[in-house]
């Protein structure tokens, strides 16, 4: 064999190479006989295991079954990709006598603006809330979420409850390397809303294992598949008719705030924070309680 890619060539490109000696139709009945076909690469391979991965996914379950048995609450967080709003096309596939006309190409400057769908999963109801941001995916956008929620929705569904758990990805804005993630989590929910913030983070490359991906974000992008998100007010409604078949109830908000990226937390205000890192992957998980009133008012 030569350094020529006969695996890439097409049928009748093969034929031409065998000087016409083979036809096209008969080299591809010999490939299909020995079981070969064109393929693309798949993705499988997620390179080796953290050595912690496997005490992690217990930690979390140990934690989850802890919460809900306490009827505490349990929330699965994540941004979901961001998308461009306007008449672009829209991945998938749907009944129609004719296909809908969009844009040839997708240019940011075409655009009514971009989305940037945060979640949060609640465990415990099986409901879905989706706050969609218009400008960047930071800390400091999905702890206001979070605490927007527990003030309008997470408080009522459960009036008793101090604490919380929440279930993060390892990155992103959510991701236990951020800085300010922590500290937003201590100043917004622990200080402010009294309330005891667990967190416990899916380790790297496990993303597909937190609950929103699967019970959440999965059916939204089946929702409103090959339908071009237009408006905002389209993408918002889409959400909200989202159906698992499970009883699953999903309501969706449009946030107007804009939010800047590169903020920093200096060392001093992280030695400050109130928060107890777990025995088991410290690093993946932390509780953060609130500040005593006095050390609050200074």
């Amino acid at each position: 064999m030569t350094q020529e890619k006969w695996v890439r060539s097409s049928l009748r490109h093969l034929e031409e190479k065998l000087d016409k000696k083979v036809s096209h139709t008969t080299i591809g009945r010999l490939l299909r006989e020995m079981d070969y076909s064109l393929k693309v690469n798949v993705k499988r391979l997620t390179g080796p295991a953290h050595p912690d991965r496997e005490a992690q996914f217990q930690h979390i379950q140990m934690q989850k079954e802890a919460f809900l048995q306490a009827g505490l609450p349990v929330i699965s967080v994540d941004s979901k990709k961001k998308e461009l709003i306007g008449n672009f096309k829209n991945a998938g596939r749907q009944w129609r006598q004719a296909a809908e006309s969009v844009n040839e190409h997708d240019f940011p400057q075409d655009a009514v603006g971009k989305a940037v769908p945060y979640g949060i999963y609640n465990l415990n109801h099986n409901q879905g809330y989706v706050y969609v941001g218009q400008s960047a995916d930071t800390p400091q956008f999905a702890v206001e979420v979070i605490t927007t929620w527990w003030q309008t929705i997470g408080s009522h569904l459960f009036p008793t409850s101090s604490k919380l758990l929440i279930l993060a990805d390892a990155g992103g804005s959510n991701g236990y390397r951020p800085r300010i993630w922590k500290q937003q989590l201590q100043e917004c929910l622990a200080d402010q809303l009294s309330l005891e913030v667990t967190v416990c983070h899916y380790p790297t490359g496990a993303s597909k294992w937190n609950p929103i991906e699967h019970r959440l974000f999965g059916p939204i992008s089946i929702n409103w598949a090959g339908i071009p998100l237009r408006t905002f007010e389209v993408m918002l409604s889409l959400i909200r008719g989202t159906d698992n078949g499970a009883g699953l109830k999903v309501e969706a908000f449009l946030v107007d705030k804009t939010y800047e990226k590169g903020r920093k937390v200096s060392n001093e205000i992280m030695t400050n924070l109130n928060i107890e890192r777990h025995s088991i992957c410290p690093k993946w998980n932390y509780t953060i309680r609130p500040h005593s009133p006095a050390l609050q008012s200074t």
